[in-house]
């Protein structure tokens, strides 16, 4: 990660989750406009389709009716994979 990287999500990390959201989606927007990737002129940003199941799971989240795992468990879950235990 880089420093930059690092500071900014150093500071979101101290927002609250209605203001991250909001961060999340002016980042995905500015995806939209963003020019073509350099591997081979694919498009960044998100589908249609994407974008309607990123509201689909959040409108779910929201209503509390998403089932949730903490940080803690997925960076737990990514070491033991990366470890070959998983």
């Amino acid at each position: 990660m880089s420093p930059a990287v690092a500071s900014v999500l150093t500071a979101a990390e101290s927002l609250s989750v209605e203001e991250r959201r909001e961060l999340i989606d002016r980042l995905l927007e500015g995806l939209d406009d963003a020019p073509a990737a350099e591997d081979g002129g694919k498009p960044l940003g998100l589908s249609e389709a994407w974008k309607q199941e990123v509201a689909r799971r959040s409108a779910e989240y929201d209503a509390g009716q998403a089932q949730t795992v903490s940080w803690q468990e997925v960076q737990a879950r990514w070491q033991s994979r990366r470890a070959g235990g998983g």
